[in-house]
């Protein structure tokens, strides 16, 4: 009789375990296999450009609730080399954004089918009509970003604190902004050339048309695109 009566106690009981192991599963921030960029890169220094208006379409991004970068531990590690590499040239690295949720990709394709909004034309593309945007490749349905091991980055001259001048601004659309320009000075291309030898040195690969944009060769999640907020 005892246990009888025991027994929808012993039901509920574990409902509300099995329910609390979820919620608590659920909220496990940076998911598995993804780390902080502050934490894992300690001296980096970050300017989340999606996280404010300082960006191509002038707003904040979807999906960007907080002016923090994550990465997969993997690339995480491989540029740990890059910034210890660097530091000992008198370099730091500066973050623009690193893992991208799907619905900020999205978001960038809406904008792009919106010929109407051009409120940042003047500053990151002024040679290019909206509409060639993604015709050009610069805006696509899917990114990299979105696997998790895509990062968009510079360095700073530490005696100075100043950004090395790349030629071009982060996020410019044009050929000026091009791998392999003869746009930019033979200074400005040193500069770059600073960056990309020890990104390639440490296991990262170019995109071609974006000097700021490299992407971990051997990336764990080659065929994955996550779309969890970055918070």
């Amino acid at each position: 009789m005892i246990m009888k009566h025991l027994l929808p106690l012993l039901l509920v009981s574990l409902f509300f375990s099995c329910n609390k192991k979820e919620e608590t599963k659920e909220e496990i921030y940076p998911p598995e296999g993804f780390v902080y960029t502050h934490e894992a890169l300690p001296g980096a220094l970050h300017e989340i450009r999606y996280f404010s208006n300082n960006n191509f379409i002038g707003r904040p991004i979807d999906g960007y609730k907080a002016s923090v970068a994550l990465l997969t531990r993997e690339a995480a590690a491989a540029l740990r080399k890059v910034q210890l590499d660097l530091e000992s040239q008198g370099y730091q690295l500066k973050i623009f954004d690193a893992y991208r949720p799907q619905k900020a990709v999205d978001h960038f394709v809406r904008w792009s089918k919106d010929p109407a909004d051009t409120l940042k034309k003047s500053e990151y593309y002024p040679d290019i009509d909206k509409p060639d945007l993604f015709r050009l490749g610069y805006i696509w349905e899917k990114s990299g970003h979105t696997r998790g091991s895509t990062i968009d980055l510079t360095i700073v001259d530490k005696s100075t604190g100043q950004e090395l001048d790349m030629g071009s601004p982060y996020d410019f659309f044009g050929p000026i902004s091009h791998h392999g320009t003869n746009m930019i000075t033979p200074q400005q291309e040193a500069n770059r050339n600073i960056l990309r030898d020890a990104m390639l040195k440490h296991g990262f690969k170019i995109l071609p048309e974006e000097w700021w944009h490299y992407t971990l060769v051997d990336e764990p999640n080659p065929d994955t695109y996550f779309n969890f907020e970055v918070k």
